[in-house]
């Protein structure tokens, strides 16, 4: 079948935007009409030329919602009609990963989605006579996609997908990383560096986990802002002197239960791990650093107990955790129609990611 599809030919460049045409789904895929995607940093990160793992031509997008059109051969998960959610990470149930209580990240088909390529080893996706590349393993920025099975989240019906596709990537980054990593406790303390879209996120899952002080680390007071409508109990300005010091201030000195780290900047990241208390303080480090960057701690930091990790997807279980988010979202438990900056077509999706890069807003939509 033919379809719109912005793709992504070259880097430092804005994505093209022309007719691609889509395989049916194979044994073990579904086919998916989307009905909406966010525009995310990862997609521009892997346009901007600094993405060693890049692959082109490609069909970028991973934050997407949609109905399910086909099933192809062996499909029992999901069926025609179905509400469903994209998932870069997908969960079979069965891989030693999924077996574990100790992480997310399923096994199943990493090695063929790194490739670009669906698990049988060949593409969906076909522009100018030769082969497009699928993007972790979801391509949502086009009217179609074709996803594994293992990597869709059935979701309840009458969810707005225009609004829940964010789930799909930053909400569950970010709250999971509260609520699934760090596993933060209630009544704990909690300090979270970066308050762009997935900070947001860590800051209400730090709210959701029963936190009673949540301390909101960042450079713009528009932001700072926004931090305390989700979940922000107090705020520190950056800018105004050592970020490290002002939480230790607020906190009598002694640091924070849990601190989290969603920039991607190195120097933040250890600002983020410094502000942890000795004797058992977490850092998640949530932020994706570029290519070849290292981080640099002081040992005595690790030796007087703190704790320093990372995460993927927040350590959510996919299918199992998006569907709960999901209902979280319904019950008004979770904010995330306050994330949604704009909505567009596909036809200014290079303006969304022009408003990205000028930090203008939260999160853009792209509406199909």
């Amino acid at each position: 079948m033919k379809m719109r599809a912005a793709i992504f030919v070259e880097p430092k460049k804005p994505l093209v935007l022309d007719e691609v045409e889509l395989d049916p789904p194979a044994a073990g895929e579904a086919l998916v009409r989307l009905a909406a995607t966010g525009v995310c940093h990862t997609d521009l990160y892997t346009m901007s030329g600094l993405d060693p793992s890049a692959l082109m031509p490609a069909v970028l997008g991973h934050e997407g919602g949609g109905v399910v059109e086909a099933v192809g051969p062996g499909v029992t998960a999901v069926a025609v009609g179905d509400h469903v959610i994209p998932l870069y990470i997908p969960e079979c149930g069965k891989c030693a990963h999924c077996l574990s209580d100790e992480t997310n990240l399923c096994l199943a088909i990493r090695g063929t989605q790194a490739q670009g390529v669906m698990p049988n080893g060949s593409s969906r996706l076909h522009w100018q006579n030769k082969m497009v590349h699928h993007y972790m393993g979801t391509s949502t920025f086009a009217q179609y996609t074709v996803v594994p099975e293992i990597a869709l989240a059935k979701i309840r019906k009458d969810a707005p997908l225009d609004k829940v596709c964010l789930i799909g990537c930053g909400v569950t980054t970010g709250v999971g990383a509260a609520l699934w990593t760090a596993k933060v406790k209630p009544d704990s303390t909690c300090a979270v560096f970066g308050c762009g879209f997935v900070g947001l996120n860590a800051l209400q899952g730090c709210r959701l986990a029963g936190a009673k002080r949540i301390i909101a680390v960042d450079l713009s007071p528009g932001r700072l802002q926004a931090a305390q409508d989700f979940g922000a109990t107090d705020v520190v300005n950056a800018g105004d002197g050592n970020p490290t010091q002002a939480v230790l201030d607020l906190t009598g000195g002694a640091g924070v239960d849990y601190s989290f780290e969603a920039t991607g900047n190195t120097t933040v990241m250890r600002q983020a791990f410094e502000s942890c208390r000795m004797g058992g303080g977490r850092c998640t480090i949530i932020g994706v650093a570029s290519a070849g960057a290292e981080l640099s701690v002081v040992p005595r930091f690790l030796i007087t107990g703190r704790h320093l990790t990372g995460t993927a997807f927040g350590g959510a279980k996919s299918r199992t955790r998006v569907p709960q988010l999901v209902e979280w979202y319904m019950e008004g438990k979770l904010k995330v129609d306050d994330l949604v900056s704009r909505t567009m077509p596909l036809a200014q999706i290079n303006t969304a990611f022009e408003y990205m890069e000028r930090a203008d807003g939260v999160r853009s939509i792209v509406k199909f």
